[in-house]
């Protein structure tokens, strides 16, 4: 099954020319993430999320729900293949948070897309639960800095321990540059996908069997994690506050994050 790109493009409100060129791919990379939230309350409430298109379009595209890294990148995946970019899907390793030498498995979906006519790479990855995620594709050259409405990253490649170098997505946080993900160009196909998919919402210790959730919004962020709401402004000022009910978090998910939750979120509070 193919993506409705007439209704994808509706949700995610773009009205862009569906050519596949660079500048597509940045506006479309953009309005996605504004448009469709990160949320994992299918797997706090006790299911394993569809990486299916037809399953992702009807979640994502024709309700009012999100999804997580698999999903994210998988939708969009299909809607880029349907335009014509050339995709290849990849998985990584989350490094934000992590202690120093951790290897921590890899539970990250991103893409390498390459634009028609065009030499290299552009990393896109619309499924990062972080607001120091990407809001564009960020070009595949190592070390060169981008950014992208007050975010800054870019790409180095570290000395690898086997045959494939590894890249690394990192995020400018004052004169600092701070690690998010680490990655491999190894084609990752379906089965796999399926499998460390399926690994992050059945993991015991996985950190998506609680709450978390996060938006981008075009003049702040949010982000619920626990039982925890952070609101960040245009200018970096961050407020937190603790929920206190199911009630409460139920009418959060609909005024902050566009949600209309799925049964047994007020229960799984």
């Amino acid at each position: 099954m193919t993506v409705d790109l007439e209704k994808y493009f509706a949700r995610i409100g773009w009205e862009g020319e569906s050519a596949p060129t660079a500048a597509t791919l940045r506006s479309l990379h953009r309005a996605h993430i504004l448009g469709i939230p990160f949320e994992n309350l299918d797997v706090v409430t006790g299911s394993v999320p569809s990486l299916d298109v037809g399953e992702l379009q009807a979640k994502l595209v024709d309700s009012s729900r999100g999804g997580y890294c698999f999903e994210h990148s998988s939708l969009f995946a299909a809607v880029l293949d349907e335009l014509g970019f050339g995709v290849t899907r990849l998985t990584g390793r989350v490094r934000v948070g992590a202690r120093a030498g951790e290897i921590r498995p890899r539970t990250h979906m991103v893409l390498a897309v390459q634009v028609p006519g065009e030499s290299g790479r552009h990393l896109v990855d619309v499924g990062f639960g972080s607001i120091g995620g990407l809001l564009e594709p960020l070009p595949m050259i190592p070390g060169e800095a981008r950014e992208a409405a007050g975010r800054t990253h870019r790409l180095v490649v570290e000395e690898a321990d086997g045959p494939a170098p590894v890249w690394v997505l990192q995020a400018r946080t004052g004169e600092a540059w701070e690690d998010q993900h680490a990655f491999t160009l190894d084609p990752v196909p379906a089965p796999d996908l399926t499998m460390s998919n399926w690994f992050v919402a059945t993991y015991p210790r996985s950190p998506f069997r609680r709450f978390y959730l996060q938006r981008t919004r075009t003049a702040d962020h949010v982000r619920l994690d626990g039982k925890t709401f952070t609101h960040t402004d245009a200018a970096g000022t961050t407020t937190a506050r603790e929920l206190e009910s199911p009630e409460e978090l139920v009418e959060l998910l609909a005024s902050e994050f566009g949600i209309n939750p799925p049964p047994g979120v007020a229960a799984a509070f």
